[in-house]
């Protein structure tokens, strides 16, 4: 099978590709603004440097293509606050033109890349599939608009499509050296270096973290099964910010005080996923606890 994959060469899409690459033809596109070139040089992928906001583009590299993985977006909730225009013009109109592509190139299936962020703060836990959305940033705003247009393309046009709503996903490749890198590459950077790692709030807020390889397996499986539709990804399981920073401490081996400065805007306080329609019909069961996945996880940012 020949596969693309948006944002190949970033933390998620370059782990997708590194499985994919074993058995399959794999193109990665990426425009090196987050991905990097070394998470994927130990594997035989094609790269191609290009943009998802250029359609012709697009659709000369879907040509023949058999199913699109649509990693590519600008991630940070922080950044979409600051600057929400870019975010819009990458998330929304790039998922736009991924799905022109990938409808007038024949393509089977896009797999796409969603996010825990559209629920906003939900008093009931664990968030569910058919929850109201209330995303409380334009990140958050820009994935639920993504996921609405693969809607309306698979009604309206008969193209597959599968969203994976990620949640709090971590794992080897995550770039902690951005202002806007997620929580865990930072406090494992940190602690590593004998410094204070940084909770904006008090730390009591929670968060179902997803360790990589269990995203890559609900991605392949969404692409190779026959369901379309919106799924959580997650292991189902709430973690405290204070609880994290002393796990990655202890399997490090070092105490050290955590520092705590003021909340920040578009930032949610509790999250757990219900994983239950995942499992029923992509066969979806997350194979790494927090603990395994931080395990792993160290070794290799320990190995950098």
């Amino acid at each position: 099978m020949k596969y693309v994959i948006t944002g190949g060469a970033g933390f998620i899409g370059s782990h997708i590709a590194q499985t994919l690459a074993q058995d399959h033809e794999v193109i990665v596109i990426d425009n090196l603004f987050s991905g990097n070139l070394k998470n994927i040089q130990e594997f035989p992928v094609i790269f191609k440097n290009g943009d998802i906001t250029d359609l012709q583009f697009l659709k000369s590299t879907f040509d023949e293509a058999d199913g699109i993985f649509h990693q590519a977006a600008i991630t940070s909730v922080p950044r979409s606050v600051k600057n929400p225009l870019p975010t819009n013009e990458v998330n929304i109109l790039g998922t736009l033109n991924v799905l022109i592509a990938a409808r007038d190139m024949n393509v089977k299936k896009v797999v796409y890349a969603s996010s825990s962020s559209i629920y906003g703060d939900t008093e009931i836990l664990p968030k569910k599939e058919n929850f109201t959305p209330n995303p409380l940033s334009p990140y958050g705003v820009s994935k639920l608009a993504g996921e609405q247009y693969c809607k309306v393309f698979s009604e309206l046009y008969g193209l597959q499509t599968v969203s994976l709503r990620y949640f709090n996903v971590f794992g080897p490749r995550q770039d902690p050296k951005s202002e806007y890198s997620a929580v865990i590459p930072k406090f494992i950077s940190k602690i590593i270096n004998r410094e204070s790692p940084t909770i904006f709030g008090d730390g009591s807020q929670t968060r179902d973290f997803t360790y990589v390889k269990d995203v890559v397996q609900a991605n392949i499986k969404a692409m190779k099964g026959s369901t379309s539709g919106i799924f959580n990804i997650a292991y189902n399981q709430q973690i405290s910010l204070n609880t994290l920073a002393l796990m990655i401490m202890d399997i490090i081996g070092f105490q050290i005080p955590i520092t705590y400065a003021a909340p920040r805007s578009g930032d949610i306080h509790d999250s757990r996923a219900d994983i239950s329609e995942a499992k029923n019909k992509l066969n979806y069961f997350p194979e790494y606890s927090v603990k395994t996945g931080l395990e792993e996880t160290i070794r290799w940012y320990q190995n950098q």
